[in-house]
């Protein structure tokens, strides 16, 4: 399982989080290929990124050079060209969760329903690029779980669209509910709202660093220069300690039985439960009092997790109570690879056991892309990209 922890000493914005993204290897063009599904309006923008120093440390720095200044948009709209967009779902699926914290912020500090929030800054090309390049930047990076440090309040005014704010500007300070703050820095807009939107919508935790096998660093730089610290979000990629190799692994498993949720509700809690960071999520039909049928939900996940995922439970269905008991897995160690085939560039996943590779095996979301960019079978962009990698000689 990859991790990935981001230092927000001097804060977080989108383009600094997309700039360390893409120092952890993200390849630009991928990038501008991806966003290009989007049905944004013909040259409304320009992305580069260059190595620049904030106080003498290096970092990369992301640009979005806009060319549509058209800055306002509703909700429903960027929710509806994402949705529709040919993304991958788990892109979608993480840029609009991002877009739904902004717009629950946005509605409850203006008092409006979410359906009447139309955005300005965070409604312009930059800030959908830099939302939906965050998204897939860690499609790319195979991250599972995204934690951060506690994130500095910052002090001072902002001008925006609705005239000079306090620092951090209601919306953000909004988004910064349930994370990890302090005080301990200078003035300055040191979170925006695009970047507390990420943690608000992606962080599995905040403040505490999590137990990784630290394998790569990468740095993003801000558009200022802070006079207490270098205006710098470093993001350290690794794999869960727990996960490189075989032995005990605590976790937790919880369970509860349903008898009056239907299957589409059933369905919509299994992917929530997912996207919340439970390691496994399965139904098992069971018979209850009154003979009446029913289905145990069960799930599998780390100790800090039980209370977020339980909520997720107890607010999805008609649950009122779970029961939970310690459990230990035994894992082997899995890596994720990129590699070149006919077809362009596939992961694969591999799995050893001390050290020996025991399995190969692509991506199911890789090649259910390429069968649908292609229109093809995915069955059969399966068994091609396995031959493939037969007779390259790789052995399983």
């Amino acid at each position: 399982m990859n991790i990935i922890y981001f230092d927000c000493y001097a804060g977080i914005s989108g383009d600094m989080t997309v700039g360390a993204l893409l120092d952890l290897g993200v390849p630009l063009g991928h990038l501008q290929a991806e966003l290009a599904k989007l049905p944004l309006p013909p040259n409304s923008y320009a992305l580069s990124a260059s190595r620049t120093e904030r106080r003498h440390i290096s970092a990369l720095k992301f640009d979005v050079a806009v060319h549509d200044h058209h800055t306002h948009r509703h909700y429903g709209g960027i929710d509806a060209m994402i949705a529709e967009s040919p993304l991958a779902d788990s892109v979608k699926e993480r840029a609009r969760r991002i877009f739904r914290r902004l717009a629950e912020a946005e509605a409850k500090v203006h008092g409006v329903a979410i359906a009447d929030v139309h955005f300005h800054e965070v409604g312009a090309v930059d800030s959908i690029v830099d939302i939906v390049g965050t998204a897939i930047c860690l499609d790319y990076l195979s991250v599972t779980q995204v934690y951060a440090a506690a994130l500095p309040l910052g002090g001072g005014f902002v001008e925006t669209a609705h005239g000079r704010l306090p620092v951090p500007a209601p919306a953000t300070a909004e988004l910064l509910r349930g994370l990890a703050v302090h005080g301990e820095c200078g003035d300055g807009e040191r979170v925006t709202p695009t970047g507390a939107a990420v943690l608000a919508a992606l962080a599995a935790g905040t403040g505490q660093r999590p137990a990784m096998h630290l394998e790569r660093i990468g740095s993003g730089a801000g558009g200022k220069d802070f006079d207490d610290c270098p205006n710098i979000l470093r993001a350290f990629l690794g794999t869960a300690e727990k996960e490189r190799g075989s032995g005990d692994d605590p976790v937790v498993v919880a369970e509860t039985n349903i008898d009056d949720s239907t299957p589409e509700i059933l369905g919509y809690v299994m992917e929530r439960l997912f996207e919340e960071g439970a390691l496994d999520v399965f139904f098992t039909p069971v018979q209850m009092k009154k003979n009446r049928p029913a289905t145990q939900l069960s799930f599998l996940c780390r100790p800090e997790l039980l209370d977020s995922l339980a909520r997720v439970v107890l607010a999805e269905t008609s649950a009122i109570g779970l029961r939970h008991y310690p459990a230990g897995r035994i894992t082997l160690e899995r890596r994720v690879e990129e590699r070149r085939t006919p077809f362009g560039p596939v992961r694969f996943k591999l799995v050893f056991d001390n050290g020996l590779l025991l399995r190969v095996a692509p991506e199911y979301e890789d090649c259910r892309r390429i069968a649908r960019e292609r229109g093809i079978p995915c069955r059969e962009v399966l068994e091609q990209v396995v031959a493939w990698r037969h007779a390259e000689g790789e052995s399983s």
